[in-house]
């Protein structure tokens, strides 16, 4: 019971982490990256679908993105969503081709963008917080059901704190990455 506990509240807090990752890759930064438009969503044929299953999306250069859409009428579609998305962008149409520009982000933009990246990285602390109260509380259960004897129940506690220290450390070493990335010029 117990090694099953701790496997379940480690894939919890890896998922909590890979959550956190893929929230991070939608912050924009002044540099160009493909990841930046993996949300948008495109109107295909009367259904929404991700820019990347209509398009190939490439690094032109280190501050442009060039998305190709596979067919030559989803043009004015790809480069109307990427307009309409929440990123910002102000995408070029160049023949079948839509360049999205990355602009350079202000020194007051940077300073919002980092307040957005440590809530994130709040929230995912206190997600992996939760799992460990969650799993600490089904721990106390078994105890006072008389499933675990005392020791077992302590030991499994320490470990489940080391876990969430582990998780909690690879969080802020994100964050860290992330704000160094939005503070570079």
């Amino acid at each position: 019971m117990i090694p099953e506990l701790k496997n379940n509240a480690e894939n919890k807090m890896q998922k909590t982490l890979e959550s956190l990752k893929s929230d991070l890759q939608k912050i924009r930064t002044g540099r160009a990256h493909v990841g930046l438009l993996d949300h948008v969503q495109v109107d295909y044929y009367g259904s929404l679908m991700p820019v990347n299953q209509v398009a190939n999306i490439t690094l032109v250069d280190a501050r442009t993105i060039g998305v190709q859409p596979w067919e030559k009428n989803m043009v004015q579609k790809v480069e109307k969503a990427i307009r309409d998305s929440d990123l910002g962008l102000n995408p070029a149409t160049q023949g079948e081709l839509v360049r999205v520009p990355m602009p350079a982000l202000t020194e007051e933009r940077r300073k919002e963008m980092i307040k957005v990246v440590r809530h994130e990285g709040e929230n995912a602390r206190v997600a992996i917080r939760n799992l460990r109260r969650d799993a600490i509380t089904h721990l106390k259960d078994a105890l006072k059901k008389g499933e675990i004897p005392e020791d077992d129940e302590r030991r499994a506690q320490d470990d489940i704190q080391k876990l969430t220290d582990r998780y909690i450390a690879d969080v802020d070493k994100m964050l860290g990455q992330k704000e160094a990335e939005l503070m570079q010029v």
